[in-house]
């Protein structure tokens, strides 16, 4: 049996927490926590009081020395300085979304790792995405999906802490933190993301946007995409649908895979589960994923070359 792949993490936010809590969950003959570092004092003493038995490390470079692979969930503009210390290092990158803050930087990076990084897109790992692509093949021809989120406020409520950097656009706003979830997805089931036509308002000085409109192609297939802020009374609404001449499936709050009926009517799927029972199942298969990324196998996580696919399309929306 192969040695367990030793993680570490640069960043002790939320993203880091649940990656971390995750990590500890599995098996340690899969993957064990190398340790963790943040800048913030503050953050570290959340860690240790909770967690007490994890390592924490003086600063990214040694968390990079104590570790097979790197787990990056610092805010977007720290990311490719430390991914490119990791694979300096010879280690390889497991990176939170988006690979940057600068898509030239983020397509010179993709072009430097090759296959030592992937980034982290859920949807890679999740249930619920892997019952859609059972269910597309009788969805049929002339297909086209549809994209819509929206929210209550932004930064959501549970992301208040992270104000600071989630509602400004230089490295925040739903398009980055949300849409690129369900980019990702249009991606991954339908193809190349191009053709894009888009608009967006940033009504707030400073802020991040309130509203998109998008048109695209993912391969062949056309999307339409809408997002909005404070048009719900929901902290977090969303739905991703695929429909073809043959029917259509669709996505909703992140993880319930819903089949439409001759009659009109939606079907969950029998065994949907919850974002929160979702959650730590697409976790241990990313987990998964990145012990095989670890080891130079082959892995269903999200490429460097989607990622990058992706934050393009991203970019380009909040640029038009």
């Amino acid at each position: 049996m192969s040695a367990p792949v030793s993680i570490g993490l640069i960043g002790a936010g939320i993203m880091g927490e649940r990656m971390l809590r995750a990590i500890l969950a599995q098996s340690p003959e899969l993957v064990r926590a190398a340790g963790i570092w943040d800048p913030s004092g503050e953050a570290l003493a959340r860690i240790a009081s909770e967690l007490p038995d994890v390592a924490q490390k003086p600063d990214a470079a040694a968390v990079i020395a104590a570790s097979d692979c790197v787990y990056i969930a610092s805010p977007p503009a720290s990311h490719l300085g430390h991914a490119r210390a990791a694979l300096a290092a010879g280690r390889t990158v497991f990176c939170e979304k988006p690979l940057a803050i600068d898509v030239a930087d983020s397509r010179a990076f993709v072009a430097e790792a090759g296959v030592r990084g992937a980034v982290n897109f859920p949807f890679a790992s999740s249930p619920a995405v892997a019952q859609l692509q059972d269910w597309a093949g009788g969805v049929g021809g002339n297909r086209r999906i549809s994209i819509e989120v929206a929210f209550a406020t932004w930064p959501r409520s549970w992301q208040a802490d992270a104000a600071g950097w989630l509602d400004r656009r230089e490295q925040g706003g739903f398009t980055r933190e949300v849409v690129s979830h369900f980019l990702f997805l249009s991606r991954r089931l339908g193809g190349v993301l191009r053709g894009l036509q888009a608009s967006v308002s940033f009504p707030e000085e400073g802020k991040s946007e309130r509203r998109i409109e998008a048109r695209l192609m993912a391969g062949d297939i056309p999307v339409t995409l809408i997002g909005s802020v404070g048009t719900t009374p929901k902290d977090d609404h969303n739905i991703w649908m695929l429909e073809g001449e043959g029917g259509a499936i669709r996505l909703c709050d992140w993880s319930l895979a819903e089949q439409r009926k001759p009659d009109g009517s939606w079907q969950r799927a029998p065994d949907a589960l919850t974002q929160l029972e979702a959650r730590p199942v697409a976790l241990k298969r990313q987990l998964e994923g990145v012990a095989r990324l670890a080891r130079g196998e082959a892995h269903q996580l999200a490429t460097l070359e989607e990622a990058l696919n992706v934050q393009e399309i991203v970019e380009a929306i909040l640029a038009s």
